[in-house]
């Protein structure tokens, strides 16, 4: 009995000594392997590898993948105009020289965000302040991002770390300066659409003109056109009464005679005091017009 919880216990122990010799490196990670406190080897290829138990050996492991620097808050710089803008960027980086990393950090992933931050936020002052607004936010924005990677990846090289990708998220002003860009914004749209307004007023204005003036030529000519063919009708009128008094003068005279009293009694309320004998009641004596017989002396 006592042998066999021997060789348990010493089956175990050897279990034990054999894994802690034993390490896996994963597609996602770098092994540094140390020697009693000095690298002895650094590992990226995926595999399992060996190494003595510890204290005489022991691995720290480093991440392999892309990891993303985002600053929590936009950073002030000044531009070529003395414009003060907040800019927000961020960068993804990884571990290309574990040792180098290692070395410069100590391992420690924080310490390399603070120095990558301090990398990103000098190359960003660097460009800003040699460009205007208008440059940093569309005008070169690209080349903005292609100098700031470029100054970026220098730095970042030199403590073993690759850069990725460089990006601004966002580029805006200040507090203080919005609302004064805003107030113009808002002056200029105004001016503008008065412009437009008194622009519209004036267009209006002559339409309305070129209209009555159209109006005025088209009422005169048709009041010409009117008058030109009353006046015609007049005239045919005339040549038909002429006519018909130079074929039958007491006709004429009779319809002459006709008009009139229809002129003369046109209400029921006309009154005239005019002789029964006068002229004018003539063909109301007798149809043919003969005179008035003469009055007993």
């Amino acid at each position: 009995m006592n042998r066999v919880v021997t060789l348990v216990v010493a089956g175990f122990i050897a279990i034990m000594l054999l894994s802690s010799t034993l390490f896996v490196v994963n597609q996602k990670r770098h092994a540094i392997l140390f020697s009693f406190g000095k690298v002895s080897e650094v590992y990226s290829e995926p595999g399992l590898y060996f190494k003595l138990p510890a204290p005489f050996q022991n691995v720290v492991f480093l991440d392999k993948q892309v990891l993303t620097l985002d600053t929590p808050d936009a950073e002030r710089f000044i531009t070529a105009e003395k414009t003060n803008i907040l800019v927000d960027a961020y960068v993804k980086w990884r571990i290309a020289v574990p040792l180098k990393y290692y070395v410069s950090f100590n391992g420690d992933e924080a310490r390399a965000r603070d120095r990558l931050a301090q990398i990103v936020k000098a190359a960003l002052n660097d460009e800003i302040t040699k460009r205007s607004v208008r440059d940093v936010i569309s005008g070169q924005r690209a080349a903005v991002m292609a100098a700031i990677q470029k100054k970026v990846v220098g730095e970042a090289a030199l403590v073993g770390i690759d850069i990725v990708d460089v990006r601004l998220k966002r580029v805006d002003y200040v507090d203080e300066i919005n609302a004064s860009v805003y107030e113009r914004m808002k002056a200029e749209r105004v001016k503008a659409a008065n412009e437009l307004r008194s622009t519209g007023s004036a267009e209006s204005e002559g339409l309305r003109a070129e209209a009555d003036r159209k109006r005025t030529e088209i009422l005169s000519r048709a009041f010409r056109a009117s008058e030109e063919i009353k006046g015609q009708g007049d005239a045919q009128a005339s040549k038909i009464y002429a006519e018909a008094f130079g074929k039958s003068p007491e006709f004429y005279k009779f319809y002459r005679s006709l008009e009139a009293y229809r002129a003369s009694f046109n209400s029921h309320g006309d009154v005239m005091v005019v002789d029964a004998n006068s002229e004018f009641f003539k063909y109301f004596r007798s149809p043919g017009g003969a005179a008035a017989p003469a009055k007993a002396k």
